[in-house]
């Protein structure tokens, strides 16, 4: 076996789904293996972070040029992640950074600006898909995603909702003149408490529902759901119509973990525990009905179960009462009357919400309206017809509401063609609690506690499993492929425990030894289910600050920070627990795949395939040199090439083949 350093990888071919698998232009399965670009992708640019006070009121003058980095630091921070052996991008965008400025009123600064970073990621080797971004529909309400002016068409102020108790924000809550980075009044990971209140649950309810809730709510004519939906998909369709001509670029993303609103509840139901009814888990936070929350929206105190997060089980259990918006404050703008009340619902009689019709979020003429049918479907179509306008090639990246899929809800009986099941996964006992320990870990989904590295794998295999399962149903007759299209840990574990030891000047690599066993044992199990990803996240502003982290309410999963990178001129520089992630993996393969493994403690790596020599292209497998210097072992058959970090195998006869590759000599 002769080894030629000369050889590199072919150009980036085109793909296309076969089945549930990506394949290439050669007919090589394909393996993808990327991060999302990037956290603070869902603030303006520059000082448009939670870390900072703000009213909002700039809302129309925003930029998000900038995000996710200047131009002038692109092609750093994109060969840094092409180094790292990453191949594609969930690469984030927000309506809000297209539309800002008012209803069709398309940011043409920030669309060159974006065009030119896809550019640049096909010219580092890097796919990528676009992934429209929210997280509790907009910064206004605790997260980011839809612009400010969505609450004017919606009849809504914003600037009432923290008077109100209508959301819970972060630059409205946080003492910024305290030095204290954790507080209270901010609980970490509280943000996802807005879906249940009132400004969050009316804008989703009207977005997904309003033509069948509130018909005769209307804006310029037109129905509230029918005109959010248009200026959504028309930002969409910017975006696409400039990216129309990049090979590289796969489809769309159709939502970010899009809340659900009211769509299903009955009127006066309150979320306290998971039921035959409502299989999620609460949220911590108020268990405020729809009918509690519109009264609350209307100006009138109402006294509400309070759920409290267990620090031992992590589930949300009741804590008493809270009363919401004591102060009495309407958050509907003046002359506004609530459409829901108006479409008759409820009515307000001697100061209290009466309940007319219980049914009204949950049936109609004796329907049962879904979620999954009634909203997510007719959105996901037109996500298809919208983008595909522009390239008919492109595949839509569906998923669900976050807390559905883990309870099981199903996607849509009728998928677009050529949809990939996008659905995300985290651990959500490190991710809420914010530390690990493999011999000691509680399962929030399960109840159950893992005593070992080897049974918190087999957990996590399962959850993935769980997840990729869905795309065998609804998708297609052959199925479709699965990218779990956020995944990560929290590198401020334990407190930001090992930023405490960067600042004290420690430079050895145990001080990541927890976040690279957690990323290894997530790795180990997307690889045993051959499963393609995108990791959350890489954030180029990122700071080891437990007030700033990725520039958003106080998350911190970056696998960069500039706080880290002491050598500029060292592609590594900057990069946490870059052992746990940067590995080997196949990335093309001449045939079909049936087994990878990686042992993260010898460094060998075993690559098992049904080999087709048909196919008039080689294995591309990626080797870190970290891992593999130039004199490492490689057992294969057929014409083997190395370069660049990667591991060109071409096989020459039809049949069952293995690619195993260890450390040191023979």
């Amino acid at each position: 076996m002769t080894i030629d350093l000369a050889t590199r990888p072919a150009p980036l071919p085109t793909l296309v789904i076969d089945g549930d698998r990506f394949v290439d232009n050669h007919g090589r399965h394909v393996i993808l293996r990327g991060v999302n670009l990037g956290g603070d992708c869902k603030v303006p640019y520059p000082d448009g972070g939670t870390q900072y006070p703000s009213d909002f009121a700039d809302h129309r003058d925003v930029s998000f040029v900038g995000r996710p980095f200047p131009l002038a630091e692109a092609d750093e921070h994109l060969s840094r992640l092409s180094h790292w052996g990453f191949n594609c991008l969930r690469l984030l965008t927000t309506w809000e950074a297209v539309e800002h400025a008012g209803p069709g009123r398309h940011d043409q600064d920030y669309l060159d600006y974006f065009t030119e970073i896809c550019a640049r990621a096909g010219k580092h080797g890097l796919y990528l898909f676009v992934d429209f971004h929210q997280d509790v529909w907009s910064r206004m309400t605790g997260g980011d995603g839809a612009p400010g002016w969505t609450f004017d068409a919606a009849g809504l102020d914003f600037t009432k909702f923290p008077a109100a108790g209508a959301a819970h924000v972060m630059q409205r809550a946080y003492d910024y003149e305290s030095d204290v980075r954790r507080q209270p009044s901010y609980p970490q990971m509280s943000w996802g408490s807005n879906y249940r209140l009132a400004g969050n649950a009316i804008m989703w309810s009207l977005f997904w529902c309003g033509a069948l809730f509130t018909p005769d709510h209307r804006v310029e004519g037109e129905n509230i759901q029918h005109y959010l939906q248009r200026h959504y998909l028309g930002s969409m369709e910017a975006i696409a119509a400039r990216l129309r001509d990049m090979p590289h670029v796969l489809g769309f993303d159709t939502l970010n973990e899009p809340g659900t609103g009211w769509v299903g509840d009955g009127l006066s139901y309150r979320h306290l525990a998971p039921s035959e009814e409502n299989k999620t888990r609460p949220r911590p936070g108020v268990a405020a009905s729809a009918l509690d929350n519109l009264a609350a929206a209307t100006g009138l105190p109402v006294e509400v179960p309070l759920l409290r997060r267990n620090p031992e089980t992590g589930r949300a259990e009741p804590a008493g009462t809270r009363m919401l918006n004591p102060a009495g404050v309407s958050i509907w703008r003046d002359g506004m009357t609530c459409p829901f009340a108006a479409a008759g619902a409820y009515r307000i009689e001697d100061d209290k919400a009466i309940a007319l019709d219980e049914e009204f979020f949950r049936t109609r003429d004796g329907r049962r309206i879904t979620i999954s049918e009634d909203g997510f479907a007719p959105l996901f179509h037109a996500v298809a017809e919208t983008t595909r306008r522009h390239n008919p090639d492109w595949s839509v990246f569906a998923e669900l509401d976050a807390f559905g899929a883990a309870a099981g809800r199903a996607f849509p009986r009728e998928m677009p063609e050529r949809s990939v099941n996008a659905s995300h996964w985290y651990d959500a006992s490190t991710l809420f609690l914010k530390t690990f320990d493999p011999n000691n870990s509680y399962d929030f989904i399960t109840g159950e506690r893992a005593t070992s590295e080897s049974e918190v794998l087999q957990r996590y295999i399962a959850q993935l499993h769980f997840k990729a399962a869905a795309s065998a149903k609804n998708f297609s007759p052959n199925g479709a492929p699965s990218l779990i299209g956020e995944f990560g840990i929290p590198y401020d574990l334990d407190e930001g425990e090992a930023y405490a030891a960067w600042d004290c000047g420690a430079r050895d690599p145990s001080i990541w030894a927890k976040h690279d066993l957690l990323l290894g044992l997530m790795y180990d199990a997307l690889d045993a289910l051959q499963l393609n990803s995108t990791q959350w996240n890489y954030t180029a502003s990122n700071r080891n600050d437990l007030r700033i982290g990725d520039n958003w309410n106080q998350e911190d999963l970056s696998i960069f920070s500039r706080d880290q990178q002491d050598d500029p001129a060292d592609p590594d520089s900057g990069g946490r627990a870059v052992a746990g992630f940067c590995r080997p993996y196949a990335r093309h393969v001449q045939g079909r795949i049936s087994h990878v493994r990686f042992d993260r403690a010898t460094g060998e790596f075993v690559l098992d395939f049904d080999a087709d020599p048909t196919i008039d292209a080689p294995t591309e497998i990626f080797l870190p040199d970290r891992l593999y210097p130039h004199d490492c072992r490689i057992d294969a058959y057929g014409t083997v090439s190395r370069s660049a970090q990667m591991l060109l195998v071409r096989a020459d006869q039809r049949g069952p083949a293995r690619i195993r590759v260890a450390r040191g000599r023979e």
